[in-house]
């Protein structure tokens, strides 16, 4: 039996909430073998990013090389790619590499903490380049309008809209995350090419520990793409998961500022 092994292309977080230490945790925690390229390195804890060291694009090209020469990947989750540079390395990479395989976005710009992860330029690029060649896009309110260069949807049915924009520029399935909206509920919508639209709404839970959320919801659904599931099953489980993860964020104790979701919260007694 083929062993779903998925790999991560985005930024280390040293406090190991988000980024690929978050993605590695959940491809692990929902039966993943985990791969990963690093494509940059972050000074960071659960107060805040305090510094950024981007990979030089020969040795992100490198480790493409080396992953997919050698691991059967069945799916790829992508994450921070401050620089235009990285942007163009990663989309190349995939081109030549892997070009039919499943891969999910998470257009990562601002961590929790608020910090900038991306360059003005690179959004651009990111537009270009990796909007149209990869499977689902996960970008969250302040995400998708920074695409669109338009104002933050404020509405159930203006993030609606702005989803099927972002199908319009080139993208193949659209997850809008509605984390950053009022209201008692957190609710999601996914939008693909077939006319496919899936409002997924999950009770707002009362935690500020919720460092990595967006890391891992895209992570879960790269996993269950790597499984074989179909997209639309892969994103539902993906939220469950992620949800269960913020539930029981308050039983870890880390840090001093946001905390980080339980990745393991089905598996630690």
């Amino acid at each position: 039996m083929r062993t779903p092994l998925a790999v991560t292309i985005a930024g280390s977080d040293s406090g190991g909430g988000a980024g690929i230490q978050a993605d590695l945790k959940t491809f692990s925690a929902l039966g993943v073998y985990g791969a990963s390229v690093v494509t940059a390195l972050t000074a960071q804890n659960t107060r805040g990013v305090q510094a950024i060291h981007d990979v030089p694009s020969t040795f992100i090209a490198a480790q493409m090389e080396s992953v997919f020469c050698d691991l059967a990947v069945t799916a790829a989750k992508i994450g921070m790619l401050s620089q235009a540079s990285v942007i163009e390395t990663v989309a190349d990479g995939l081109t030549r590499l892997a070009p039919s395989l499943p891969v999910v976005l998470d257009p990562v710009m601002v961590a929790t903490s608020g910090d900038r992860l991306i360059s003005d330029a690179a959004i651009d690029t990111l537009r270009r380049r990796l909007l149209p060649q990869v499977d689902l896009i996960t970008p969250n309110l302040p995400e998708a309008a920074a695409l669109l260069g338009e104002a933050i949807a404020d509405r159930e049915n203006a993030a609606v809209a702005q989803g099927r924009r972002l199908l319009g520029l080139g993208a193949r399935a659209v997850l809008i995350k509605g984390g950053h909206a009022e209201g008692s509920e957190s609710v999601d919508h996914l939008l693909m090419r077939d006319g496919t639209l899936r409002r997924l709404a999950t009770a707002r839970l009362p935690t500020a520990n919720t460092h990595g959320t967006g890391c891992t919801l895209s992570a879960a659904i790269a996993a269950g793409l790597a499984k074989g599931l179909p997209m639309p099953e892969a994103v539902a489980q993906a939220k469950t998961y992620v949800t269960a993860a913020i539930a029981a964020a308050d039983t870890l104790q880390v840090g001093h500022g946001h905390g980080p979701v339980h990745h393991f919260h089905a598996l630690w007694c």
